[in-house]
């Protein structure tokens, strides 16, 4: 059968020549082809620029890409967590808030939300997630795609462009784009692997894989591949000291003798969080000689348990008829997610031509269990359904690509039409889930007299008034220009405009870019870009009450946090407006280096302002703000948060990718890769507070020093990744090392400001090739054992916060595991 390589964004079949470079590169050819081109250090791309792929070195923007083979080594969990360790300006937090940011994996580009990136999966737009990003530190309010939803199987390589790209892919693509191309070559594989910490021998992790590829006739493909994951309790708690009492004194006020035999480890959730998850996919195309038709989907799903905080029996809300030992919350978020694409392309007229349709949606339910609504008294049920969050998104889109002869050189032409169809529910939880009980604390029982908080503990159920259902249509047309007048010269450019039907209106952004080649050896190239982000359904819409941990007057005390729907009356009385969109403009320049056959450097300098970005407000509590809630029906015991556009932002940084093969002869093949990311990011501009937060007071400010210190402290400010991967004949040893900057996290005391200071952190994995089909592997993700800094505030009475949920690499420590593989 002979192969035909296409670029998934243009449809543009490649000469028989590229299609045996791709193979060689992307690991699709037969093994002596791989070894007669073992002096092909290329990657072929098609992220970035319509036409024929380029290869890295050759794009003009910057872009890395990431073979499965790569990922596979990382031995991460997901898509997102290889990303972590293999983009030098990828970060993703293990654990950047509590709610449902402990179950989405978000990542940020270039120190931007993960939002602000658009993800691609062969080369169309994949929905979001229905979970918002709330009460987190980093990223608070995103919605991305989950890229977790995708079977690691299923993926053949990822492009990451790290360059504004929203006039040539739309809405988002402010820090760049994440594509995802599908496998379509025959052939497959099923791994299993196991793992578990160093340290305390908890956090086991079961991961098994597969994948198959086979052809129909001579002019097809289909291939399947799912993936299931594991995932359970890590914790690093400590026992509370004996001094801390758990149960309510006796009469007399003597201690309770149950004190002396309680279990002191009273937090069980200060860690990685149990998650189980399947995902399926396919990725089908068939040529039926004018034009081949595609198709592919995934559909997963995931169930996350979010245990809370203890409630000790020491609390009015542990009722001792029900909890007379304390209890613990227990959150589970069951996910359905499925994407379904479906699309013909060919050529007509010397135009090579894509039209396809894409529907993707997901789908999360939430019951909160082992709780209780103590406002009901002893009879309040123990289980409640919190509610449900949907969101979908329907993509239908034309693109059209040619090449022109034009004054010697090449003019590539394209343009493209899309329309995109978007909804979002927020549905209500059963009525005993959030419902205002009269229960009071009855004469002889520890907190006689007294009213305890109403709604379900931890998690309060959707209620009515939060409950929504909302949608909007977009349109879209781009075209692009990308000109090669000589072997050295590139010059792009590209404008589109999208039309929203709701607040967010219209724009027009634009790109231009160019490359251009002293030599073999050196270029330079850059990028000017503007960009937009239209606010989400979910953050104009969402709207749900949680409890989590914030620092007052040096303390982590435990608060009831309402997020409030923009358009809600109690979100207007504390100064709310509707949302508008993000703009941005971008700046880019960078060098690309090989002055030696078999050394790749580049270097990129970028600057992105971002004009009106979505960010949450301060948490607003106190008396003037329990009043307004309360004659809007809601609890005065809540303190408010609502999505505004708060701030403007500099983001100014530099990434250095470079490459080197070393050929050792009858030892085999010695690949390094080194990596580094600087990256700063400033506050250029705040809105004042809005007249009704203002008129409440002088400590009530709209945007505190804690929320701005999240964005321009609380993440790395530089990374360096060093890698090594030796292979010789059945045996393949990859040894990586990353170094995550310094960070500080700011409170709006500066007393209570903390900074963490670098850390090295290494991987080691070796694989044998047992046989010709089975390959065993074992390896560590941080070898060392390596924890952050602890940072001095700890909570006493739980055990827990002795270190930050901002820790670029998590606070659990080290991990062992091992995987067997089966090639077929």
């Amino acid at each position: 059968m002979n192969y035909r390589y296409t670029d998934r964004s243009s449809g543009l079949s490649l000469s028989w020549k590229a299609a045996l470079l791709a193979a060689s590169v992307l690991g699709t050819a037969s093994p002596a082809l791989a070894q007669d081109k073992t002096d092909v250090v290329e990657e072929l791309v098609v992220t970035g620029q319509r036409g024929a792929p380029r290869t890295v070195i050759d794009s003009p923007t910057p872009i890395d890409v990431l073979s499965a083979a790569e990922m596979d080594r990382s031995g991460k969990a997901g898509a997102f967590q290889a990303l972590q360790t293999l983009v030098p300006s990828f970060n993703l937090p293990a654990r950047a808030g509590g709610g449902t940011s402990t179950v989405i994996a978000t990542g940020g580009l270039r120190g931007l939300n993960p939002d602000q990136t658009l993800v691609l999966v062969n080369g169309k737009r994949r929905h979001k997630t229905s979970l918002i990003n709330s009460v987190s530190s980093l990223y608070n309010g995103s919605v991305p795609a989950d890229l977790d939803m995708i079977p690691t199987s299923a993926i053949s390589r990822i492009e990451v462009l790290r360059d504004g790209a929203a006039a040539q892919y739309g809405s988002d693509a402010i820090a760049g784009v994440i594509n995802i191309m599908l496998r379509d070559t025959p052939g497959g594989f099923v791994t299993a692997s196991y793992g578990q910490n160093f340290d305390r021998d908890d956090g086991e992790l079961f991961q098994t894989t597969g994948t198959y590829g086979f052809e129909i006739g001579d002019q097809g493909h289909l291939n399947v591949s799912a993936t299931y994951k594991d995932q359970k309790l890590s914790n690093r708690a400590l026992k509370v000291d004996p001094s801390v009492r758990i149960y309510p004194p006796l009469a007399g006020g003597a201690p309770d003798p149950r004190e002396a035999t309680v279990d002191r480890l009273v937090t069980r959730n200060y860690g990685v969080l149990p998650q189980m998850g399947l995902n399926l996919a396919y990725n089908f195309g068939y040529d039926t000689g004018g034009a081949e038709i595609y198709s592919f989907g995934t559909v997963g799903r995931r169930t996350s348990d979010l245990p809370f905080t203890f409630r000790a029996p020491n609390s009015v809300n542990a009722l001792p008829q029900l909890y007379p030992e304390g209890f613990r919350p227990n959150l589970v978020i069951d996910e359905e997610d499925f994407e379904l694409a479906v699309g013909a392309r060919g050529e007509i007229g010397g135009w090579s031509w894509d039209l396809s349709t894409v529907y993707g949606q997901n789908r999360a339910e939430e019951n909160v269990s082992e709780t209780l609504n103590a406002s009901l008294g002893p009879t309040s049920p123990t289980h409640f359904y919190v509610g449900a969050l949907e969101s979908g998104e329907w993509v239908n889109s034309l693109d059209v690509t040619r090449a022109f002869t034009v004054g010697g050189g090449e003019l590539q032409v394209s343009w493209g039409l899309q329309h995109r169809y978007e909804t979002y529910d927020v549905e209500a939880g059963e009525p005993l889930s959030y419902a205002a009980g009269n229960y009071v604390i009855p004469a002889g029982q520890p907190f006689a007299g007294q009213r305890p908080a109403t709604g379900a503990q931890a998690a309060p159920g959707f209620q009515p008034s939060d409950a929504s259902s909302s949608s909007r249509s977009n349109v879209a047309a781009y075209t692009e220009l990308g000109y090669t007048p000589n072997e050295k010269l590139f010059v792009g450019a590209a404008l589109r405009y999208e039309n929203y039907d709701d607040e967010s209106g219209d724009t027009l952004v634009g790109k231009a870019n160019g490359r251009y080649e002293f030599n073999d050896w050196l270029a330079v190239r850059a990028a000017a870009s503007t960009g937009f982000r239209a606010p989400g359904l979910a953050q104009q819409n969402y709207a749900a009450s949680s409890s989590q941990f914030r620092l007052v007057g040096g303390v982590l005390e435990l608060l009831q946090i309402k997020t409030l729907r923009v358009a809600s009356p109690e979100a207007i009385a504390l100064g709310a407006e509707p949302l508008e969109p993000e703009t941005s403009t971008n700046y880019s320049f960078g060098v690309t280096l090989q002055p030696l056959p078999a050394l790749n450097v580049t270097i990129d300098a970028y600057q992105i302002d971002v004009d009106g970005r979505i960010a949450i407000t301060s948490t607003l509590t106190g008396t003037a703000v329990s009043n307004i809630l309360i004659a809007n029906g809601l609890p005065g015991a809540l303190s408010a948060q609502y999505y505004t556009n708060a701030i403007d932002t500099r983001t100014q940084g530099v990434d250095i990718v470079g490459t080197y093969r070393t050929d050792l002869g009858d030892w085999g093949q010695l690949r390094w890769n080194f990596g580094y990311n600087y990256n700063k990011t400033e506050i250029t501009g705040v809105i004042p507070n809005p007249p009704e937060l203002a008129a409440l007071g002088p400590n009530f400010v709209l945007f505190d020093r804690l929320s701005r210190g999240n964005l321009t402290e609380a993440l790395p400010k530089d990374k360096i990744t060093l890698g090594a991967n030796w292979q010789w004949e059945r045996l393949n040893v990859n040894l990586r090392g990353t170094r995550y900057g310094e960070f500080t996290v700011l409170q709006n005391a500066p007393a209570n400001d903390r900074s963490y200071g670098a850390k090295w952190v290494t991987d080691l994995e070796v694989t044998v090739k047992a046989t010709d089909q089975i390959s065993v592997s074992v390896g560590a993700n941080n070898l060392f054992n390596v924890y952050p800094d602890a940072n001095g505030i700890y909570n006493a009475t739980i055990g827990s916060g002795q270190y930050s949920g901002l820790s670029p690499f998590g606070f659990t420590g080290g991990s062992y595991y091992a995987r067997l593989q089966w090639d077929f």
